[in-house]
């Protein structure tokens, strides 16, 4: 079977709308990434113990994806009370966490030509940077289970 996916061109535009003092102090940034021919886009629900919402493999399957080709990961809270922890672990088992908040999105930017090989560094100490590989991303509910909406565009 040939394949009818025809690669196209995805626009990410980031925005902020304010008003102080009757003045526009908002920004909007858009940017493209080229050749996206695959997309994820699932709610998974997290519960109070850790959880692994994205994988890199050499091989695709559901909620992996092959590193050098994910170029785009979008991870939202859309819970309205409870915040979640990402942790994000790179070949070398370093770590690095966030909180994110009820509502909220994190937007982890995989290289353009590279994928997410080589874009991550993470240490118990002051960093002398070595970028490493993104392996894995976990999530772990504060207080109650969360839904997380989790979209990953590759090449």
């Amino acid at each position: 079977m040939a394949t009818t996916v025809i690669a196209a061109t995805m626009t990410v535009t980031v925005a902020e709308d304010i008003t102080l003092s009757g003045s526009q102090q908002g920004s909007s940034n858009t940017f493209t990434i080229a050749s996206i021919n695959e997309v994820s886009k699932r709610i998974v629900t997290i519960p109070t113990s850790e959880k692994t919402i994205i994988a890199m493999s050499t091989a695709v399957s559901n909620g992996t994806f092959i590193e050098s080709d994910v170029r785009y990961i979008r991870i939202t809270n859309l819970d309205d009370t409870n915040h979640v922890s990402l942790t994000f672990k790179d070949e070398n088992n370093s770590e690095f966490a966030v909180k994110l908040d009820k509502g909220q999105s994190f937007i982890y930017n995989g290289d353009l030509s590279g994928g997410v090989v080589d874009t991550m560094d993470a240490g118990t100490t002051a960093l002398t940077l070595a970028l490493s590989d993104l392996v894995d991303i976990t999530a772990l509910a504060d207080t109650a289970a969360v839904d997380l909406e989790v979209f990953v565009a590759s090449v």
